[in-house]
């Protein structure tokens, strides 16, 4: 830092020189060069354990429905509205709403459901298309 003498005799500071400045800025960008590829690898590790948590959310509202159905899940054609208002044909068994609103995934897309499932033939599956919202491909997570 720039120091210099008044007329008075008294110190004052002037500010910070050009190359001070620039000294602290190359630290700075050297340190964000090695924290930012760490917490951007976080963030997708992040996002798929919020779908995992949306997942398992959506399986659990599926076996309160199934428990107030005699044990039968909604059709694939039902979809996922069926857990959250009350279907148009007349259902006296429907308790629900069985969830809030309609789940996403961490990136805002729908989860899907499929019954019968093609990992669990004999019941359903829930699933996220992942990152890139495209079915089949080796991001879909499901639970």
């Amino acid at each position: 830092m720039k120091k210099s003498r008044s007329k008075d005799g008294s110190r004052s500071i002037k500010g910070f020189t050009l190359m001070e400045v620039l000294l602290v800025l190359a630290i700075m960008g050297m340190i964000m060069s090695m924290v930012i590829p760490k917490v951007m690898g976080r963030q997708k590790h992040a996002n798929e354990d919020a779908t995992k948590l949306s997942l398992h959310g959506l399986k659990q509202a599926l076996r309160m429905y199934s428990l107030d159905h005699s044990g039968k899940y909604p059709t694939t054609a039902d979809g996922l509205q069926v857990l959250i208002t009350l279907p148009q044909k007349k259902d006296n068994r429907w308790r629900g709403p069985y969830l809030e609103v309609q789940p996403l995934d961490a990136w805002g897309n729908a989860l899907r459901y499929v019954i019968p499932g093609k990992r669990n033939r004999d019941s359903f599956d829930v699933y996220s298309q992942g990152e890139d919202g495209v079915d089949g491909t080796a991001d879909d997570i499901y639970e």
